[in-house]
């Protein structure tokens, strides 16, 4: 399954592009066919094969709204989240949740009962742990230009979070489910899960 060569964080951010953006890059970039072999199946010469490709790429890549320097400090919080909510270590979670953390929710989100604004670490905390099982589907992506989460099991988006982080904390995020909510963010991948691509075929 392709799920199993690239990840389920790169499945969402494929159904983004179009057909052809999309068989061009899985093809080169994550199975190495090169172009001339590409190219009939998309109906585009190799060179325009290779174009689709490129500008696939791009779009996998997405674009960082902050300084690399700071893309890496949000990354170390966001990991550390997830290893906590994973483990449901609600120590770990009080360490990295600001004690005024506000969290939001669509309300698709959600069980019956369970209200679409937390606030506080120790209340965002305890609920957090009690979502240990989704949170071992979840995955860091980029989103909105910033360091997110998705959860999307077989490839297919269910849920993004969208966090706040200041000073190495986590002082707000929002569980986006909303299908039309989902469209509209913009998703991309962090370095260290995108497919390796030699300079030379770039």
């Amino acid at each position: 399954m392709l799920a199993d060569s690239v990840g389920r964080a790169l499945l969402v951010v494929l159904d983004t592009l179009g057909p052809a953006e999309r068989i061009a890059f899985v093809l080169h970039d994550v199975f190495a066919v090169p172009f001339d072999r590409i190219a009939p199946i998309v109906e585009r010469s190799p060179v325009a094969a290779k174009k689709l490709a490129s500008r696939a790429r791009q779009k996998v890549r997405g674009s960082a709204a902050v300084p690399r320097a700071e893309l890496d400090r949000q990354r170390r919080t966001v990991d550390a989240f997830l290893a906590a909510a994973r483990g449901g270590d609600m120590e770990a979670l009080l360490a990295v949740l600001d004690p005024e953390v506000v969290r939001r929710a669509d309300r698709a989100a959600l069980p019956d009962g369970v209200p679409t604004v937390a606030r506080g670490a120790r209340a965002v905390a305890e609920e957090t742990a009690g979502f240990a099982p989704r949170s071992r589907l979840a995955e860091p992506a980029l989103v909105n230009g910033a360091v997110g989460i998705v959860v999307a099991p077989r490839g297919r988006l269910l849920l993004a979070l969208t966090l706040t982080v200041e000073d190495e904390r986590i002082t707000a995020y929002e569980v986006i489910a909303d299908p039309g909510r989902l469209s509209r963010l913009e998703l991309g991948l962090l370095d260290d899960v995108r497919p390796h691509v030699t300079s030379a075929h770039e």
